[in-house]
């Protein structure tokens, strides 16, 4: 309290009353800060309509960068198994997952980038293609164990399998003959070892 002289001790209306120093509260930790790196989660979900827009909105909703996200049926018929490749810290990936797991029609979620995997990608690849130039780009299809798909008179469309990096290798090997149209299915990923998500679901 700040006193103005008077004999009363009155206070004046526009006087400054300073409130006693104190310690900040410590600042909380919150998921996301960490460092990013690429993840990789599998699903097995029940195949219905909807919840591949379910899964894709979670992600969506905070804020990921989805690489792939490649889905396929299992050998149960009601059953379908996505392959997610995302970017984000290792806390924020781990509070996803959970989510995920919580949603309608998902049975398991499983992250598997600490895991020793097989990935496999699938690329197609059309090649722009001329009388001068087609024997060296079937030199390197074969040299990259690729496989020709359909040839035509300005074109190659060229089918490659293997992980990633192999694709990204054969797509800038061929990139200076140029490339008129390219699409690929996305990492898909399997434990190694007798280990398996599906049967765990099966139980």
């Amino acid at each position: 309290m700040i006193a103005d002289g008077s004999s009363n001790g009155a206070v004046p209306a526009d006087a400054v009353v300073t409130p006693p120093a104190h310690a900040a509260p410590p600042a909380r930790a919150l998921p996301g800060g960490g460092e990013t790196r690429r993840h990789t989660l599998i699903a097995i979900v029940l195949d219905k309509p909807g919840v591949l827009n379910r899964v894709s909105s979670l992600m969506r909703a905070r804020n990921f960068n989805i690489d792939s996200l490649a889905v396929s049926r299992t050998d149960q018929p009601d059953t379908s198994r996505m392959t997610i490749t995302l970017h984000g810290d290792d806390v924020a990936v781990e509070q996803a997952a959970k989510q995920l797991y919580r949603l309608i029609d998902v049975l398991k979620v499983q992250d598997v980038t600490a895991d020793a995997v097989v990935a496999q990608e699938l690329a197609l690849v059309k090649i722009r293609a001329t009388d001068s130039n087609r024997a060296e780009i079937l030199k390197l299809v074969e040299l990259s164990k690729g496989r020709i798909v359909d040839l035509a008179g300005e074109a190659v469309i060229v089918e490659v399998t293997g992980p990633e990096a192999e694709i990204d290798g054969f797509v800038a090997l061929v990139r200076g003959y140029g490339i008129k149209e390219i699409v690929r299915t996305g990492s898909v990923v399997m434990s190694r070892g007798s280990s398996s998500i599906e049967e765990a679901v099966k139980r």
